[in-house]
C-alpha cells in the first residue's frame, strides 16, 4: 500500500512538473538611449534630475527598468525592456522618457556613457558626456 501511495504521489508530481506553462512568454532586451538631458555641471552633494529618451521598437516592447552601471567615475546608461512573445504586436514605434535622480557624491567629473547600440563587430557604441563637479566648500 505504501509503495502504491508513493508511486501515485511521485507520478502526480512528475506530471505536474512536466506540464506546459501557459503563462506569458517574454524575453529581455536592452534598448539604446536616443538622447539625454543632463545638467552641464554638478555641485558636490546636490541631487539632479536626469532624463533619457528611448524608443520602444513595437507594441511588444515594454519598459522594465533603467540599466545603470557604475564603473569608477563612469555611469553606463541604457534601458532594460521586456518583449512579449507569441502575441500580435503593433508596428508603431513609441518614444518615451524616463527621469531618474543622481546625487553628485564624487568630486571627480562624471562620465555618462549612453548606450547607442552595437557596431558591425557586435561592440558596444557609447555617446560620452562629461559633467564637471564643483565643490562650493573649496571656493
Amino acid at each position: 500500500m505504501k509503495q502504491l501511495l508513493f508511486a501515485l504521489l511521485f507520478s502526480t508530481l512528475f506530471i505536474a512538473c512536466n506540464q506546459n506553462d501557459d503563462g506569458p512568454n517574454y524575453h529581455f532586451e536592452v534598448l539604446k538611449i536616443d538622447e539625454a538631458t543632463i545638467p552641464s555641471s554638478f555641485e558636490l552633494n546636490q541631487t539632479y534630475d536626469i532624463t533619457v529618451k528611448y524608443t520602444l521598437p513595437n507594441g511588444c516592447h515594454h519598459f522594465h527598468s533603467l540599466y545603470f552601471q557604475h564603473e569608477n567615475t563612469s555611469r553606463i546608461v541604457a534601458i532594460n525592456s521586456y518583449v512579449e512573445e507569441d502575441v500580435p504586436c503593433t508596428e508603431a514605434q513609441i518614444t518615451k522618457e524616463y527621469t531618474f535622480q543622481l546625487r553628485a557624491s564624487q568630486s571627480e567629473d562624471y562620465k555618462f556613457k549612453l548606450w547607442k547600440g552595437l557596431d558591425n563587430d557586435d561592440e558596444d557604441i557609447f555617446e560620452e558626456i562629461i559633467v564637471p563637479v564643483t565643490d562650493p566648500s573649496q571656493a
